[in-house]
């Protein structure tokens, strides 16, 4: 709908005068509005555009929120290493903990990335040991003073909830150690030499 201007004369009879002045009329089909002059009855076109009406603040906030990303906190877990080998550790605590640097898939941000902690001595990491605060445990098995079993019995008799993955170059006989171990859950056996990728699987899928 426009709004048109139409020039409107009137003439008195008695002085002979002539007014003119301008009236408002809408207009729904045309595009602009014809009218003749009493001069040249040529025909004197006025156009009138409404201006378009500004956009509601409630539709700018609607725009604006589609194109915010809401950012999500990565889920994060303390893993504690105990392994003799000084290259093991750091080998592990670097590739664990910067797995995902340099990503920017979305989907990443729902996967679990680690905190690493690591020993090198059994005995140390024993002491050092902080109840209630790992999420999980990775320890070799052949390791001078303790091995990995017994660091992992007596650190459940301070943790028991805590979960345990073994890590060994060696062959394991399960039946065997569960008979000296009783108390050692051994459902997490990992045989090096191990690929960064496989061990972020594997220590992700028993933190779910």
């Amino acid at each position: 709908m426009r709004t048109i201007l139409t020039k409107v004369c009137i003439t008195t009879t008695i002085q002979g005068k002539k007014d003119c002045y301008y009236s408002p009329i809408l207009d729904n089909d045309n595009f602009y509005h014809s009218h003749y002059n009493n001069n040249n009855n040529s025909p004197t076109h006025y156009h009138s555009q409404s201006s378009p009406s500004p956009p509601s603040p409630l539709q700018d906030q609607e725009s604006n929120t589609t194109n915010i990303k809401t950012a999500k906190e990565p889920i994060y877990k303390r893993i504690l290493i105990v392994d003799d080998n000084t290259d093991t550790t750091f080998t592990y605590k670097t590739g664990l903990e910067r797995y995902y640097d340099g990503y920017e898939d979305d989907s990443n941000d729902n996967k679990i990335r680690f905190k690493v902690y690591t020993y090198n001595n059994p005995l140390v990491a024993l002491s050092e040991f902080k109840p209630h605060y790992y999420d999980l445990l990775l320890m070799d098995i052949n390791m001078p003073d303790m091995n990995g079993f017994e660091l992992c019995q007596k650190i459940l008799e301070l943790d028991v909830n805590v979960r345990v993955c073994f890590i060994t170059a060696g062959e394991a006989n399960i039946e065997a150690l569960r008979e000296v171990y009783p108390n050692v859950s051994l459902g997490c056996f990992i045989h090096k030499p191990v690929s960064i990728d496989y061990l972020v699987k594997r220590l992700s899928a028993e933190l779910e």
